[in-house]
């Protein structure tokens, strides 16, 4: 027989609930409940999950470096830790972006077309020791995704890093050399680059670091520059990303994309949360493109969009959001700035939002927000090399998602949303678990062989 262990977090906001429990229940045979069941269908496989990530970004990494060592070790085993978090992916920058103490270039001589001039230095200062800790804390290296914001300012038709522009047809070429000499020279100091997308947000001209594409725009610099450059330098096994935007567009862009010469060149598409669910893009884009991986590359809490006041909100609007994408198709997902200050910076523009741990800069406190809870009771028990289980659900108020990991168990995340208890008859393969969730608490249930307790 199988038991099943359930682990709640919850923040009934009035104390009227335990925030962290575990509960022992026995499975019994399915006595044939029909209201507030929950199915798992363990014969009902779809795609493989990477992993969980975030992004090691100049401002987080600023942030980190003011850090006491013990501050620091703390944020690490969070994070990366097996027994925490168990984040193995990471997402940089190439370049400045918002988040950032100021714009810059690892290069910005329109004559150095040798690239001789290339330099590192600002990556060196804060972005490599903090991701050196994050390696040492997981015992493992990170696998590394690398995203640019903009090509340096003159290669672009504006002038400018910011204001949107487009790179000039003459620069086609150097950027796709300059592109992979980022990805070697983060190779030559030890680290493990897995993907790189080709520009951040494409459709958008936004007031910090930004570069404007078509989906024909980006299929072409693929095809002619960018995979014969990624070529020259040995660096075919790293998989290129479209997209990088938006989830409403991510179907579109892999259809306008990929034909008989891209399609090789594609390893999927990257998509943000910023525009809403669009979940039915992702099953069209998985329908018409099943080879192509669907990747969650960026998603935070904006203070100008979502109050910054609203732990449980905020909480809950991002973890649906990750159980949305793991149910239509996601196979990784890389959240926004692992650390920031006590504002949601620094950030250049202004532009500032939650993380999952802030830190006082006056008070010399980390401080984890609710978000981070939310998070670690997805990515602690959905493990790399799980596999996506067919299941059904009562009602909308309760969001599902089921994992069997590589060791056996099944993992099953509830997120109750709404203001009450809500009852659940957990049925998998003709036995019946019963269970309540606290009011917008999110909960795990795992499912295991006696002997295995």
């Amino acid at each position: 027989m199988s038991i099943l262990e359930l682990f709640v977090k919850t923040t009934y906001g009035n104390g009227a609930w335990p925030e962290h429990f575990r509960q022992t229940l026995a499975f019994t045979p399915d006595g044939g409940e029909e209201d507030h069941v929950v199915n798992i269908y363990p014969e009902v496989t779809y795609e493989t999950l990477e992993g969980f990530g975030g992004a090691v970004t100049e401002a987080a990494a600023y942030v980190y470096s003011l850090m006491d060592e013990g501050q620091k070790k703390r944020l690490m085993e969070a994070y990366f830790s097996p027994e925490r978090m168990n984040y193995r992916l990471v997402r940089l920058h190439l370049d400045s972006c918002d988040f950032c103490l100021g714009q810059y270039e690892a290069m910005s001589d329109p004559n150095d077309a040798a690239l001789a001039s290339f330099s590192l230095e600002r990556m060196e200062k804060y972005v490599f020791p903090m991701l050196r800790d994050a390696e040492k804390a997981a015992g493992r290296p990170m696998e590394l995704m690398l995203s640019p914001w903009s090509p340096p300012a003159f290669m672009k038709d504006n002038g400018r890093r910011i204001g949107g522009g487009k790179l000039l047809p003459e620069y086609r070429g150097l950027w796709a050399e300059y592109l992979c000499r980022y990805i070697t020279e983060i190779q030559k100091r030890g680290f493990t680059v897995r993907r790189v997308s080709l520009q951040n947000e494409p459709k958008a001209a936004q007031r910090w670091d930004s570069c404007i594409f078509t989906a024909r725009e980006q299929r072409d610099f693929i095809v002619d520059y960018m995979a014969p450059a990624m070529k020259k330098h040995s660096l075919e096994n790293i998989e290129i990303f479209i997209w990088d935007h938006n989830k409403e567009r991510v179907y579109e862009w892999l259809r306008d994309e990929i034909d008989p010469e891209s399609d090789p060149l594609i390893a999927g598409a990257a998509f943000h949360w910023y525009s809403g669910d669009h979940f039915e893009a992702l099953d069209a884009a998985r329908k018409m493109y099943p080879d192509k991986k669907l990747i969650v590359s960026e998603s935070c809490i904006e203070f100008y969009k979502f109050s910054r006041d609203d732990a449980i909100g905020g909480a809950q609007r991002l973890a649906h959001e990750i159980i949305g994408d793991l149910n239509h198709g996601m196979t990784a997902f890389y959240d926004w700035n692992m650390l920031l200050d006590e504002r949601g910076g620094p950030n250049y523009t202004g532009n500032f939002c939650l993380a999952p741990f802030l830190y006082d800069t006056g008070s010399k406190t980390l401080m984890p927000q609710l978000l981070q809870q939310y998070f670690e009771h997805i990515t602690h028990y959905l493990v790399p090399g799980s596999v996506r289980l067919g299941f059904s659900r009562a009602s909308e108020d309760v969001e599902v998602t089921a994992w069997r990991r590589p060791d056996g168990q099944i993992a099953v995340i509830l997120m109750n949303r709404s203001d009450g208890l809500t009852p659940v008859n957990l049925r998998l393969e003709g036995r019946t678990a019963s269970f309540l969730l606290y009011p917008r608490s999110i909960s795990t249930a795992l499912v295991l062989d006696e002997k295995q307790n």
